[in-house]
């Protein structure tokens, strides 16, 4: 199967489940389950909060931005009170940061002739010496530590995005993941080799995709199986009739929307 383009999304998707790759990027199958909805939302919601609010410098500025885009999210009241805490947090942390350099940063970046890597960063800033810090914001509970950081294969491809846009080397590029619910700022600097090494993984990956026929994508039960949204259709849980005919509901679902 022939494809040019990944994202660190779909490499990662395609090395836990095969399947779940062929139903989310090839066959294009609706979600028949999103799971856990409600943090979902509210971290959508934060996300936007903060990057319309990259220029507000008080609590009541990042209230009114926050009362504007809250219309557009189901976020539940169990998460009443947590937004503050962000914008509180998130005041205090970007009070410290440099010039921002693009925020919701759309790329799609090289990787050999044959071969480009996409994707979006939160935000990125300029410092003063000429280098990049890359910021991920997460809203999840559990926070990774500097020692899984340097296992993150986002943040390495975003650090290589951001060394072929600016054409900056990777010494002088910085990635984190900032959590404005704790404020809590973890970030690692890759060193040459290790981006190397993670283009060469995507690269392998990326030949394995084009060597596989869709229907020998088969599942793969593994840790993430609990939150995959196609839990309903994937045969490690049901049966095959099961499989069949919410893959045929999906299918005239994706149909009726096109």
């Amino acid at each position: 199967m022939y494809i040019k383009t990944i994202s660190e999304s779909k490499f990662q998707t395609f090395k836990q489940c095969q399947l779940k790759y062929r139903y989310r990027y090839v066959d294009r199958l609706p979600e028949p389950a999103k799971t856990n909805t409600e943090a979902l939302h509210f971290g959508s919601y934060i996300h936007k909060v903060l990057e319309e609010g990259v220029n507000a410098t008080t609590q009541s500025e990042m209230l009114l931005i926050a009362e504007e885009v809250k219309g557009s999210y189901k976020v539940s009241k169990k998460y009443d009170g947590k937004d503050l805490r962000c914008i509180d947090n998130f005041l205090k942390f970007n009070a410290k940061l440099g010039k921002t350099a693009g925020i919701e940063l759309v790329f799609e970046v090289p990787v050999k002739e044959d071969i480009t890597l996409n994707g979006i960063i939160d935000r990125v800033i300029q410092g003063e010496d000429g280098g990049y810090l890359i910021i991920d914001y997460k809203t999840s509970k559990r926070e990774k530590t500097k020692v899984e950081l340097y296992q993150d294969t986002q943040l390495k491809g975003y650090v290589y995005a951001i060394s072929k846009l600016y054409e900056v080397p990777i010494s002088k590029i910085v990635a984190a993941h900032y959590y404005p619910l704790t404020n809590n700022f973890v970030h690692v600097q890759y060193s040459v080799p290790q981006i190397n090494a993670h283009l060469r993984k995507i690269v392998d990956e990326v030949w394995k995709i084009r060597k596989k026929k869709k229907n020998e994508m088969r599942s793969n039960r593994n840790e993430f199986c609990n939150w995959c949204a196609y839990k309903t259709a994937c045969p490690e849980f049901c049966t095959v009739h099961e499989v069949q005919k919410t893959v045929e509901e999906l299918k005239a679902k994706k149909k009726k929307k096109s």
